[in-house]
């Protein structure tokens, strides 16, 4: 766990919102306000991915000053509440989560759970809201959204091949490029809603830019190839141009609602 000065919900990077792209990150940070202290875990369990997204932050402010582009940031750990699940969600407060348990979440009260939507979960979808409004506002078209994450190399004993992974559901305008574009190295393996299937239903990239038509992918890169400044500075320089490409598309700034495989869009 890390501590700042001032804790913040939000982390907002400022950005040209007439690029017509606004990167997203979830999972970027580990940190608690004081008030929570360490949820009745120790220090180690800050270190693991069930905390953060091991090397995303670096990769998104990285990546948005190379783009230009804002990016916003959830500024909590999602042990604390899970910005990328949705609110009806039974993984939204893990009570335990690869093997570890998290005791300040289990018992955890209705008022308790709400409390954490208010001044945690609710700020941060707000502001992304914002700037998505912003950018379409600006740029004159709909906006492209990315999302940043990363995986662990191994998980429940399994090894993982893909160096990076592209979620998503039934809109593959931007994310079948970033596939296609990824893998045109032959030194990368891509995988295509790998580790992880793109389509559930309340999170970030299902809130902000399925319902809305959005073009959008969410993009997972293994973090052992982020873990240290040198690799996340050259993810960032190996995704800018290719996700610059894809937001030169015309297709890529049009409204276009192609559904869901969870089901009815719940606009």
């Amino acid at each position: 766990m890390t501590r700042t000065a001032v804790f913040a919900p939000v982390i907002r990077i400022e950005g040209d919102h007439k690029q017509g792209i606004v990167l997203v990150a979830d999972h970027a940070r580990r940190d608690l306000p004081d008030e929570y202290g360490d949820l009745g875990l120790p220090a180690s369990e800050f270190d693991r991915h069930i905390a953060y997204d091991i090397g995303v932050e670096q990769v998104t402010r990285s990546l948005a000053a190379r783009l230009q582009a804002p990016a916003i940031m959830a500024g909590f750990s999602r042990l604390l509440v899970d910005p990328n699940r949705g609110e009806d969600d039974p993984t939204l407060i893990r009570q335990l989560y690869d093997g570890t348990v998290v005791p300040a979440n289990y018992p955890i009260t209705p008022q308790e759970r709400e409390r954490r939507l208010d001044l945690f979960y609710r700020p941060y979808h707000d502001a992304v809201s914002a700037t998505i409004a912003s950018v379409a506002r600006e740029s004159g078209g709909a906006p492209f959204i990315l999302s940043v994450h990363s995986f662990t190399p191994v998980m429940q004993g399994r090894t993982r091949p893909w160096h990076a992974g592209v979620l998503w559901d039934l809109d593959g305008r931007a994310a079948r490029p970033l596939i296609d574009l990824l893998a045109a190295d032959p030194l990368l393996i891509i995988g295509d809603n790998e580790p992880y299937d793109g389509a559930l239903r309340g999170d970030t990239m299902y809130r902000h830019a399925i319902v809305n038509g959005f073009a959008h992918a969410l993009i997972e890169i293994r973090q052992d190839l982020i873990a240290d400044s040198l690799g996340a500075e050259a993810w960032a320089e190996r995704l800018a141009p290719i996700v610059d490409a894809i937001n030169r598309r015309t297709d890529i700034h049009q409204v276009q609602r192609f559904g869901s495989r969870t089901g009815p869009l719940a606009v």
